[in-house]
């Protein structure tokens, strides 16, 4: 089992960078692929979580500029960030979890432990 993330970078505010995950190992239809990011000495914040069985949730606070989606048949997902700003400067994970697991947690999916993570991949947002 293994999720790869790819596409981090600089960038300037007001920019935008495409992050995908590519995922092998494992079939898609069984899980739903999160989004977190985390800064060193904060908490990590779950950002969108996309499964084939309850759709697409974004957290409020990026949901305007951030997007995720899925292609079966590349394994992949990807987190589409418009308009960044500094503030989300963080290293973005992806994430695997389990649909039955996630279903007790609803809409707080970012409380359900995942049960494979990427490596990570830096996004930096220069003002």
């Amino acid at each position: 089992v293994q999720l790869v993330e790819s596409g981090g970078g600089l960038v300037q505010a007001g920019g935008s960078l495409r992050l995908s995950c590519a995922v092998s190992g494992f079939n898609l239809e069984n899980y739903a692929i999160d989004w977190f990011r985390q800064n060193p000495g904060k908490e990590r914040e779950g950002i969108s979580c996309l499964s084939e069985d309850d759709g697409i949730y974004v957290v409020d606070s990026v949901k305007d500029r951030f997007t995720t989606s899925s292609d079966a048949a590349k394994n992949t997902v990807a987190l589409q960030m418009n308009s960044l700003e500094p503030g989300d400067t963080a290293v973005y994970y992806c994430a695997a979890v389990n649909l039955v697991a996630l279903k007790a947690f609803g809409r707080e999916w970012y409380l359900a432990s995942p049960d494979y993570w990427g490596q990570g991949t830096q996004v930096t947002v220069s003002s």
